[in-house]
């Protein structure tokens, strides 16, 4: 008999990413980043509702039923500063799965920033601050509390396979994820396509 797996999972957060590397990636822009992975990686279909503020940070991930934000809760008290917070709730519009309050206690906790894989709530309050976002879309029906989900573990967003501790880039051209293992050689190649493009 076949076991289902990743029903009730918590696995502990990964290592974030050095001030020094975070400050390298905060200058690039995530085309540039696009362009150095061959335009194959990167997050679609999600929508920004941060007017200002670069997103830049280490994944911890959340894999949740639709609607359902009982692992969310879960992987906050995971979070440390420079986490992103990445939430696959399957792209599902039905019940938003973050509002206000969440965002207050990420805020709290140092968290570099959110996306969600399905809806969003209390869209002032994201769109009034600075504090990075980015969501499928939003809807004015609140979450449930009831599981099943996981925590770090991979997951897909928008059409990209993100794993814990991979590094997340996000500005208004979208979101860029990769593995920390790539960060330095990004950094050096995203450096040198800005300056061939301010020459050019």
């Amino acid at each position: 008999m076949t076991q289902l797996t990743h029903s009730f999972e918590v696995n502990p957060a990964p290592a974030v990413l050095d001030e020094g590397r975070l400050a390298s990636l905060h200058r690039i822009v995530t085309p540039h980043l696009s362009d150095n992975l061959h335009r194959q990686e990167g997050v679609v279909g999600l929508k920004r509702y941060n007017k200002t503020g670069k997103l830049v940070g280490t994944a911890l991930t959340v894999k949740t039923r639709p609607g359902d934000n009982l692992f969310i809760y879960k992987a906050m008290t995971l979070l440390a500063k420079g986490h992103v917070l990445v939430v696959d709730a399957g792209g599902d519009l039905s019940n938003a799965c973050v509002g206000e309050i969440m965002k207050n206690y990420l805020q709290q906790r140092g968290c570099a920033g959110l996306i969600v894989d399905g809806a969003i709530r209390d869209v002032a309050a994201f769109e009034n601050d600075s504090f990075p976002c980015f969501a499928r879309g939003n809807v004015h029906r609140g979450p449930y509390k009831d599981g099943p989900g996981a925590v770090n573990v991979p997951v897909s967003i928008g059409g990209q396979v993100i794993n814990p501790g991979d590094v997340i880039v996000a500005d208004e051209d979208g979101i860029v994820s990769f593995p920390p293992e790539l960060v330095d050689e990004l950094i050096e190649a995203g450096n040198a396509h800005a300056k061939k493009r301010s020459r050019s």
